[in-house]
């Protein structure tokens, strides 16, 4: 499973619309979260700007 940086994350999204199961999303304190159902494509890794994901 991906890992998000929550002090890097700024919380615009763009991870979340590039993952193809829907296992990231912004949560309520504004940034990323990645759910289990992570399958490591790293799709939200590359799509994220600030290089919060790893």
């Amino acid at each position: 499973m991906k890992t998000v940086d929550k002090d890097l994350c700024v919380g615009c999204g763009a991870c979340e619309s590039t993952c193809p199961v829907g296992a990231i999303a912004v949560g309520d304190d504004g940034k990323a979260e990645c759910s289990d159902a992570c399958v490591e494509c790293g799709a939200c890794e590359a799509g994220c700007p600030v290089g919060a994901i790893s």
